[in-house]
C-alpha cells in the first residue's frame, strides 16, 4: 500500500512538532527549510564562542514537550491524554528537573525560578513566581492596597484558566457556531473585555497592573488590547511553571528533529518554497505539493504551511485560487509588533549586579508607550525591554568568565514610517548605554566583546513576516478562536497551517497546541481515527 505524503513548509517549533504527529500517523513527512538551519524563529546565532537563542527563550507546559517525545512511530498517534491530572502539579518546579522520562532521553530541561524579575522604571523590582507566600509578601511590600484585590484577581484567573485552558484548550474554532457555544461562559466569567480593564478592576497600583498584565506581550499581544482570556497565562505559568532547556531552545529544536527523523521523517535546508501548486479538481482546488526557488517540484498528499499566514496566502498561493483568504481580507488583518533583539556578550565581574535569567525592565510610560508601538507605529524615545542572561543557567553557552545575554524590545511592525536602516544602530546603542547608565550592566561598553541585532527587516526579510511582525497576526478579540486565521484551509483541499499565525495563538505551548489541532484536523479529513488509535486515546 503507497504511503501518503506530507509537506510541512518550515521548521518552527510548530512545523516540526506538526511534522512529527503526521509521521507517528502514518505519512511520509519531509520538511523544507528555507534558512541553512532549522528553528525559524528559534534560530541560533553562534559567534565568537557565544550561543544566542534568536527567539523564544521561554518553555511553560513541559509535558506538551513530553507528548512529542512520546510519540511512535507508524502508531497513527496523536498524544497522550489531554492535560493529563498527574501533570497538574508543581512537583516539577521544584524538582530541578521539568522533563518527563521520554523528554529527557534526548535533552535537559529545567525550572528556572523566578520566572520573571520585574523591573520598574524607579529602580524597585518584583520577584513574579508561584509561591504565594512570596508573591504576597512582595505585593504588601511595594502595593499594599492591592493585597485583597490580588485574592479576587487570583480566583477570576483560576476561573478564567479552568474553562479557556483546560476545559477549551484544545478546541478547534472552524465554525462560527463552535464559537458561540463558548460566549456565554467567557462573558460570564469577563474574559472577553480587554485583559487591562480586568486587571484594572482588581489592582490599583500601576505597578501591580504591569505586574500582572505584561505577559501577552510575550505573544505579540497588547495588554490594552487582548481578550481577558489570555489571564489565563498567569495561571499556565502558575501551574507548570517556566523551564529552560540547556543549550537554549536550540537544544530543544535539535531534539524534535533528532525525534522526528527517528520516526522516518526527512528535513530538507537551503529550500525555500516558490509556490504552493493547486490543481483545480471539478469545483475544488486542491494542493498537490510544492515548488522551490531551485525549480524542484515536491508532490505531496498533505502540505502544511508554518510560515507566516500572510505571507502564505498572499506569495505562495495564486490569487485565483483564493475566495476567502482574499487579498483584502489577508491585509485587513491586523499584525502584531515587531522586535529589535540585540545580541551581546560580555565579561563578567565580582560584585555585578543580581540580575535574574528573565528580567523585565520597564519604562517610564506604560499605557502611553504600548499604544505607540501598536497603534501609532512610532518609536517612541522611551522603551521597555525583556533582558535574557541564559548563561546564569547555563554557562556553557558562552566562554568561561563571559555572559551571553539578548535584550528584546517592543516596536512597531514596518506598516509605521521607521527607517530602520537610518535608526537601528543609533538605536541599539541607546538601548545599550540605558543598561550601563541605569546600572542594570556597569561599564557595559568596556565589557563588551560582541554585540549583533536584528530590526522588523530581519522578521519581514529573511523569516518572510508579513510587515515585520514578531509574533504573526496580533492576538485581540476580533482575531480570537474561530476569527483567528483557521488550521484547515477554507480554500483550498489539503492545505492546513500551524504555528503562532494560527489557533490558538502565540508563544511555544501553543504553536504545540496548534500542531496538534491541525494533525488532528488532517487526521479527520483522511479517516484516521483522531479518538482512540491503538487503543490509546488522542
Amino acid at each position: 500500500m503507497t504511503r501518503q505524503t506530507a509537506i510541512v513548509i518550515g521548521s518552527g517549533i510548530g512545523g516540526i512538532a506538526c511534522a512529527m504527529r503526521l509521521q507517528s500517523l502514518g505519512f511520509d513527512t519531509r520538511i523544507v527549510e528555507q534558512l541553512d538551519a532549522p528553528g525559524g524563529r528559534a534560530y541560533v546565532r553562534r559567534a565568537e564562542g557565544f550561543v544566542f537563542d534568536m527567539g523564544p527563550t521561554v518553555l511553560t507546559v513541559p509535558h506538551f514537550i513530553e507528548e512529542l517525545f512520546s510519540l511512535e512511530r507508524d502508531a497513527a498517534m496523536l498524544g497522550l491524554p489531554d492535560f493529563p491530572a498527574a501533570m497538574l502539579t508543581q512537583d516539577r518546579i521544584l524538582s530541578g528537573n521539568s522533563g518527563g522520562p521520554n523528554t529527557s532521553r534526548y535533552l535537559d530541561i529545567v525550572p528556572v525560578l523566578p520566572f520573571y524579575r520585574i523591573y520598574f522604571d524607579d529602580g524597585t523590582f518584583f520577584d513574579y513566581d508561584a509561591d504565594p507566600v512570596n508573591v504576597r509578601a512582595q505585593i504588601a511590600q511595594l502595593a499594599p492596597e492591592d493585597l485583597e484585590g490580588y485574592e479576587r484577581f487570583h480566583e477570576a484567573a483560576r476561573a478564567i484558566f479552568q474553562r479557556g485552558f483546560l476545559e477549551l484548550g484544545y478546541t478547534y474554532f472552524g465554525s462560527l457556531g463552535s464559537m458561540l457555544g463558548v460566549v456565554p461562559d467567557l462573558l460570564k466569567l469577563g474574559a472577553v473585555q480587554p485583559l487591562f480593564s480586568l486587571i484594572s478592576k482588581y489592582f490599583k497600583s500601576d505597578k501591580m497592573r504591569q505586574v500582572f498584565s505584561f505577559e501577552p506581550l510575550l505573544i505579540g499581544g497588547n495588554p490594552l488590547k487582548v481578550p481577558a482570556i489570555y489571564a489565563m497565562i498567569h495561571f499556565v505559568e502558575k501551574t507548570w511553571g517556566v523551564h529552560f532547556a540547556m543549550g537554549g531552545t536550540g537544544a530543544l529544536v535539535s531534539a524534535m528533529l533528532r525525534k522526528f527523523e527517528e520516526l522516518g521523517g526527512t528535513l530538507q535546508l537551503n529550500a525555500k518554497v516558490e509556490r504552493i501548486e493547486v490543481e483545480k479538481r471539478g469545483r475544488k482546488r486542491v494542493a498537490t505539493g510544492v515548488t522551490l526557488a531551485s525549480r524542484e517540484m515536491i508532490a505531496a498528499d498533505v502540505v502544511v504551511s508554518n510560515g507566516d499566514y500572510a505571507t502564505t496566502y498572499l506569495k505562495l498561493i495564486d490569487k485565483a485560487h483564493r475566495k476567502i483568504n482574499r487579498d483584502a481580507v489577508v491585509k485587513f488583518r491586523k499584525q502584531s509588533m515587531s522586535l529589535m533583539v540585540i545580541y551581546f556578550g560580555y565579561q563578567m565581574r565580582d560584585g555585578d549586579p543580581d540580575l535574574r535569567h528573565h528580567n523585565i525592565i520597564l519604562g517610564p510610560r506604560y499605557e502611553e508607550l504600548l499604544t505607540d508601538i501598536f497603534e501609532r507605529k512610532i518609536l517612541a524615545e522611551d522603551f521597555s525591554q525583556y533582558l535574557h542572561i541564559p548563561t546564569i543557567t547555563d554557562p556553557s553557552l558562552a566562554p568561561p568568565g563571559h555572559h551571553a545575554a539578548y535584550t528584546l524590545i517592543p516596536v512597531p511592525n514596518t506598516l509605521g514610517d521607521v527607517d530602520w536602516d537610518v535608526v537601528g544602530d543609533r538605536f541599539a546603542d541607546t538601548v545599550m548605554q540605558f543598561l550601563e547608565d541605569r546600572g542594570y550592566i556597569p561599564n557595559l561598553a568596556e565589557r563588551l566583546v560582541y554585540r549583533s541585532f536584528v530590526t522588523p527587516k530581519y522578521f519581514e526579510e529573511v523569516l518572510g513576516s508579513y510587515a515585520g511582525n514578531g509574533f504573526g497576526v496580533e492576538p485581540r478579540l476580533t482575531q480570537t478562536a474561530f476569527f483567528r486565521p483557521h488550521n484547515r484551509s477554507e480554500d483550498i483541499t489539503g492545505l492546513y497551517l500551524v504555528g503562532q499565525g494560527t489557533q490558538p495563538g502565540g508563544g511555544t505551548p501553543s504553536v504545540m497546541m496548534s500542531a496538534k489541532m491541525t494533525a488532528r484536523e488532517i487526521a479527520r479529513d483522511y479517516a484516521i481515527d483522531p479518538k482512540v488509535v491503538n487503543g490509546v486515546p488522542a
